[in-house]
């Protein structure tokens, strides 16, 4: 019997890197062409923010929370679940962010995004940005293409990376933490994961949380 010393990090997964990027692959195949919605409203959401008022706001921060609802169900319960039993506790993480974001979204005069246009305004609509039109194409760099892509509002990296921005953009620091603190934890556990299954792009969720606190700590006005 092998030391438990001899053992690597990954040697604890419970599925390979072909079988996690089939995931997204039977996840796309199963909602098509729900794709083109999904990115229809990203569109809608970076639009809201890039000229921020509040009718646009209290309709697509909405929009954005039944993303959350909607991974945690479709995506992280349905698929991932029974390939890696921890996730499970991950998805009462999800619900809760739905639950942030309807609630901050609509009290008490709902979300101030900063005035700023230079930074954290920039950082926070590139993160939007990049979760909408360049996520998708990390999936050019595995075996299977676009049909694995991870598009926003359907899979939780790039829901992850556009809710961050979001709340790089929130001008009260109380709301913007508060939103910001489950997505930034799963951009770490995804990150990790990719790491160990040494994905390419396993950088990517980390660089991304990385620009979302900077911003979130720069002055907003």
């Amino acid at each position: 019997m092998s030391e438990w010393w001899s053992y690597h990090p990954a040697d604890f997964l419970m599925f390979s890197l072909h079988v996690y990027e089939r995931l997204f692959v039977l996840h796309n195949q199963a909602l098509w062409p729900a794709q083109l919605l999904a990115l229809t409203l990203g569109v809608g959401l970076l639009l809201a923010l890039w000229q921020p008022r509040a009718g646009p706001l209290r309709l697509v921060v909405p929009l954005l929370a039944t993303g959350w609802l909607f991974v945690a169900w479709a995506f992280l319960w349905q698929r991932y679940v029974p390939i890696n039993w921890g996730i499970r506790y991950v998805v009462p993480l999800f619900v809760l962010q739905a639950l942030l974001l309807l609630v901050l979204s609509q009290w008490r005069g709902g979300l101030v995004l900063s005035p700023q246009r230079l930074t954290p305004r920039t950082f926070g609509l590139g993160l939007v940005a990049y979760a909408v039109f360049l996520h998708p194409l990390t999936a050019l760099l595995n075996d299977h293409g676009l049909a694995s892509a991870e598009v926003v509002g359907l899979t939780p990296d790039p829901l992850a990376i556009a809710t961050l921005g979001l709340a790089a953009l929130a001008r009260s620091a109380r709301r913007g933490w508060a939103l910001l603190i489950i997505p930034l934890l799963w951009c770490l556990i995804s990150a990790a994961t990719l790491q160990l299954l040494e994905a390419p792009g396993a950088w990517v969720p980390l660089l991304a949380a990385a620009i979302a606190v900077v911003a979130r700590l720069m002055p907003h006005g």
